[in-house]
């Protein structure tokens, strides 16, 4: 299964993104921390070339922090790219990182210069709560759906440095089944795009694979159940989906699944290790 969604708006941004990349200094490509590899944008990386780059693992209160811990050596194999895992529990240290990144990064500029820095990602990946963290005010909006962001804003922080918000940008076809189900669990893409039983059958095997602790626990189970479709059962037979006749709403079920897991009420969930790999999954830690 491959997957196309691909608005108007963004053709406009992308066009906009590449004549406004040869004066930025660094970019800041802000990442979903739960599903790093699904939410890194192939179109940003290409249009960046070697210009230095931030990766902001962003959400990290929401992934397993094992997981977080072993993507950030990960993404900083590549050449000129710097990681770190950003919570908004924690905006100080986020801004005195981002500072300190950027001045490394861009140390072509000059002592006297400020640093132009654009911030990129795909949708919902926490772009806007990110530039609010960064000003310190609410300059940016934010939603939990995709496309909140639709025009260019650039803002000054205090230390002089211009950030660039851009819309949220996807490519033009997900070709990678299992990165177009991470993107939708995580709400990068509309739920119209994809449907939510299928996006709630493939949360609920992953969520019974990885992390069946957490699941026993939200549900008030006994024990895990066996399959993804069971799950969704039991979930639609607690959460008010049954039909008339006692049968399930198994739709009705993966809206809850999905929803719950987007929310961050089921624990500290990453829906994603690095490539080659093994990190310590397995939902150890507080619930929600």
């Amino acid at each position: 299964m491959s997957l196309q969604w691909y608005p108007g708006h963004m053709t406009k941004a992308r066009r906009e993104l590449a004549e406004l990349m040869p004066s930025q200094d660094v970019v800041i490509e802000v990442l979903d921390a739960r599903l790093p590899g699904a939410s890194s944008n192939p179109v940003i990386s290409e249009l960046r070339g070697a210009r230095p780059c931030i990766k902001v693992l962003a959400k990290s209160d929401l992934a397993d922090p094992a997981v977080t811990r072993a993507w950030v050596p990960h993404l900083e194999t590549e050449p000129r790219v710097a990681a770190f895992a950003s919570s908004t529990e924690r905006p100080q240290a986020t801004r005195k990182r981002i500072a300190e990144l950027c001045r490394g990064l861009a140390r072509f500029r000059g002592p006297d210069k400020s640093v132009r820095a654009l911030i990129a990602g795909v949708p919902n990946a926490g772009k806007s709560t990110l530039i609010n963290m960064l000003t310190g005010r609410t300059v940016a909006k934010v939603g939990d759906k995709p496309a909140v962001t639709k025009e260019q804003q650039t803002v000054t922080l205090e230390n002089g440095m211009a950030l660039t918000d851009c819309p949220g940008l996807m490519w033009p076809k997900i070709e990678d089944e299992a990165a177009a189900l991470r993107l939708a669990m995580a709400g990068s893409i509309p739920d119209t795009a994809i449907d939510y039983l299928t996006v709630g059958m493939f949360g609920a095997g992953f969520l019974l694979e990885r992390y069946p602790g957490l699941v026993v626990a939200r549900y008030k189970l006994s024990a895990p159940p066996s399959a993804p479709e069971a799950l969704l059962a039991e979930i639609g037979r607690r959460r008010g989906g049954l039909r008339k006749g006692g049968t399930v709403d198994l739709h009705k079920a993966a809206e809850v699944l999905v929803h719950e897991f987007r929310a961050g009420v089921m624990g500290a969930i990453s829906l994603e290790a690095p490539p080659g790999r093994k990190a310590t999954v397995g939902g150890v830690g507080e619930t929600r």
